[in-house]
């Protein structure tokens, strides 16, 4: 699941999934508010995605208030996902509140790329 406002990030990030062969399938949600939702009506496991890419800056919700609604969720859930941050951000605070929250498996800058992923996600 790919979670950006922007549709030019959403469509490289889809590019990059889908020509790495990173996954069979890529989620697209523009807003954090959309995804929840997605993830709540969710019935069945195999319908979970596997990696979230979770954008840090977006309107009405940003990835950190995305992360404080995600650990509301059923455990078996987050037992299912992994969430990667990706973000443009060069604040060094934004960093360390992703490296903090026991949710984010890693922090990749922006635009994702297939070596990003080979580092970042190869032990997923």
């Amino acid at each position: 699941m790919v979670i950006d406002d922007s549709h030019i990030d959403r469509f490289i990030a889809e590019r990059i999934i889908n020509k790495s062969n990173f996954s069979e399938s890529t989620i697209l949600m523009s807003s954090a508010i959309e995804a929840l939702q997605y993830l709540k009506n969710v019935a069945n496991n195999d319908d979970l995605p596997q990696v979230i890419f979770l954008d840090i800056r977006m309107p009405e919700m940003d990835g950190f208030e995305f992360l404080k609604k995600y650990s509301e969720l059923p455990e078996s859930l987050k037992r299912n996902c992994i969430i990667a941050m990706i973000s443009s951000s060069a604040d060094i605070n934004d960093h360390k509140r992703a490296k903090e929250s026991p949710y984010v498996y890693c922090f990749m800058e922006k635009p994702l790329s297939n070596e990003q992923l080979s580092k970042n996600l190869v032990h997923y």
